[in-house]
């Protein structure tokens, strides 16, 4: 039964799901940085987004380039949340994305009321100009795929007025067409043509979410982007919001005032979705973490011959994975699957699920899964409302007698205090 388990779950992907990448050396380590030394994610409606600023979105931007692997980055706002709530292959797709971003101060607000504040807005639009910076001192390919006929032209015409130094901006709007009806091959063939570093899809969610998902290992270039309407900026097509109204989360009143007709009926069904789906986490999960009284959360692990294996304490909390970095950076570094036992956990919270779906992905990359073993009733509870069960290979057993406990939670890496 659990040889059966580590099949990577990632293979399990509806019918979107790309080619998979060549399976390295079983015991090779995963390169990511481990997520505790860039804070916390936090899951809201089950999508598990990145507890970055703009700065080190773009450091970790540079980092895939250099890496030369396909990535793909989603810039999720509310919109984005409430379609993936009724659209399950969206969801699989943000949650499974390299980067997911913040795009809106509705949800860094509703991160700090489920106890992990994120550290602020990263829309597409405000990360796009420094991207093309950095892209000029680096000399790194700019794609802009999308828009309509003329607004990439112009789009990239206004980039490189702004950076001289930067190559050549190459862009191309294929014709408005439904996602099954679009002639694939040939935008692929224009991108592979262009090799470009980065590639600004905006088809608009989903089908720029989607696209992606389905091309972006087959153009393999570094970075695939979901930028919506970020061309529509960039060519001077529509304006930005005054300072004061990005800073104060009400942006979203200045796009209505410029797109009445478009935009009223998504804004009101957003607004009538998303707040009762977001207090129903907020009912249903912690959102302060584990409380002065609650008994002491210790987790254990141990090597096995496939991985390692994990014995998760009484509470997997935002406090409970900051109290204890070191441990749970040292599991996400090991190398193999890894098997974690859930079945002490008597509470999870948002930082909890997205920390699991974040382990789930950094392994899922290099074909490795990360094992549920026989999760608690709180967690499979959790699972099931955020979406997120069928994103985990889940093992009712066999249980396995750990080797040897390596560490506490609250010991160094080496087991020493």
């Amino acid at each position: 039964m659990l040889l059966t388990a580590l099949t990577p779950a990632r293979a399990r992907l509806s019918r979107l799901q790309p080619p998979a990448s060549p399976v390295g050396p079983f015991f090779a380590a995963p390169a990511a940085p481990a997520a505790a030394t860039r804070g916390w994610p936090i899951a809201i409606l089950g999508v598990p987004f990145d507890p970055v600023t703009i700065a080190s979105a773009v450091e970790r931007i540079e980092a895939m380039i250099e890496s030369g692997q396909p990535n793909y980055v989603v810039t999720p706002n509310v919109d984005f949340l409430v379609r993936s709530k009724r659209d399950p292959a969206l969801h699989q797709i943000l949650v499974h994305a390299d980067l997911v971003l913040c795009d809106g101060k509705p949800l860094v607000w509703a991160s700090q009321w489920l106890g992990n504040a994120l550290p602020g807005r990263v829309a597409g639009s405000d990360l796009a100009p420094v991207l093309f910076q950095r892209a000029a001192e680096r000399g790194w390919k700019i794609f802009l795929l999308g828009g309509a006929p003329g607004v990439g032209a112009e789009a990239a015409r206004r980039i490189a007025a702004a950076h001289p130094s930067l190559p050549a901006v190459a862009h191309y709007s294929p014709p408005l067409r439904p996602l099954a009806e679009m002639n694939h091959d040939e935008i692929i063939g224009q991108l592979r043509a262009a090799k470009p570093d980065i590639v600004l899809v905006c088809f608009g969610c989903p089908k720029q979410e989607k696209w992606i998902f389905r091309n972006y290992r087959t153009v393999g270039a570094p970075v695939m982007i979901g930028a919506g309407g970020t061309v529509d900026f960039l060519a001077g097509r529509l304006r930005r919001a005054p300072m004061w109204m990005r800073r104060t989360g009400t942006e979203s009143m200045f796009r209505l005032w410029q797109e009445p007709r478009r935009l009223f009926k998504r804004y009101a069904d957003d607004l009538f979705r998303f707040v009762p789906a977001l207090l129903g986490q907020l009912w249903h999960l912690p959102a302060r973490g584990t409380r002065k009284n609650s008994p002491r959360s210790v987790s254990t692990s141990a090597p096995t011959s496939y991985g390692i294996r994990v014995e998760a304490g009484g509470q997997l909390h935002r406090d409970v994975l900051q109290g204890a970095p070191a441990f749970w950076a040292h599991t996400m570094e090991q190398p193999g699957h890894c098997l974690l036992d859930l079945t002490k956990v008597k509470s999870i919270d948002s930082t909890g699920l997205a920390f699991l779906a974040h382990w789930q992905r950094r392994l899922a990359q290099v074909q490795r899964n990360l094992i549920l073993l026989q999760p608690s009733a709180a967690v499979r509870a959790a699972l099931k409302r955020m979406g997120l069960t069928g994103e985990f290979v889940i093992s009712e057993g066999p249980r396995i007698v750990p080797i040897s406990i390596v560490r506490g939670e609250n010991a160094a890496p080496n087991g020493k205090n």
